[in-house]
C-alpha cells in the first residue's frame, strides 16, 4: 500500500505478526537544506571528511556540485557545467567522480529507467518525481509519502533504503 499523507516519510518494514518497525524517517530534510552549503574550504574538508584526496579536478566539480543548494545533476549536466566553467575534464572524469562521490556517501544516485542516473547532492531519505518532458529529476516534499509493508529481505540481508520515482508529466 502507498498511500500520499501529510506527516512525514516513513517507511515501515511488515515482520508478519502485526507490528511495523520504522526504518527510514526523512521528515527532517527538505530541499534547499542539508550540509551542503560550502565555501572553498569547506569542500576540500568535506573531500577529506569523505576519504578522497581533494584533487583539482575533485575541488572543481565539487564547487560546480555544492555551490547552489540541494539539486539533482546528470554526468553530461556536470560535464556541460564544468565545461562553461573552464574546467578542463572528459565526460569520462566526471562520471568516475560522481561515482566516487557517490561511494563516500556525499551524493545519491537516483536511477530513472535504468539509462538515465541523477546525482542528488541531497542524500537524506526522501523520493522523487521525474519529469519525463524535461528529464528532470525533483524531490517529492519530505511528508509526501509513505510505504508500507515491505517484503522482508532475503535471508543474511538488509534494507538499506527504498527509492520510489513518480513519473509526471504535463496533463494532456
Amino acid at each position: 500500500m502507498v498511500a500520499s499523507r501529510i506527516s512525514s516519510v516513513i517507511v515501515t518494514e511488515h515482520h508478519g505478526h502485526g507490528h511495523h518497525a520504522p526504518l527510514h524517517h526523512a521528515g527532517t530534510h527538505h530541499a534547499g537544506e542539508g550540509h551542503h552549503h560550502h565555501g572553498r574550504g569547506n569542500i576540500r574538508s568535506l573531500l577529506r571528511e569523505a576519504g578522497l584526496r581533494p584533487t583539482r579536478q575533485r575541488l572543481a566539480l565539487a564547487e560546480i556540485l555544492y555551490g547552489k543548494g540541494n539539486r539533482h545533476v546528470s554526468a553530461e549536466q556536470l560535464h556541460e557545467e564544468a565545461l562553461t566553467a573552464r574546467v578542463p575534464v572528459s565526460l569520462a572524469t566526471v562520471y568516475n567522480t560522481l561515482h566516487q562521490f557517490t561511494e563516500a556517501g556525499l551524493l545519491r544516485e537516483v536511477a530513472v529507467d535504468g539509462t538515465k542516473t541523477y546525482f542528488d547532492t541531497n542524500t537524506s531519505d526522501h523520493h522523487h518525481f521525474f519529469i519525463e518532458t524535461d528529464n528532470a529529476v525533483i524531490d517529492i516534499p519530505g511528508d509526501g509519502l509513505v510505504i508500507d509493508c515491505l517484503p522482508p529481505p532475503p535471508e543474511d540481508m538488509e534494507i538499506v533504503r527504498v527509492d520510489v520515482v513518480v513519473r509526471v508529466r504535463p496533463r494532456r
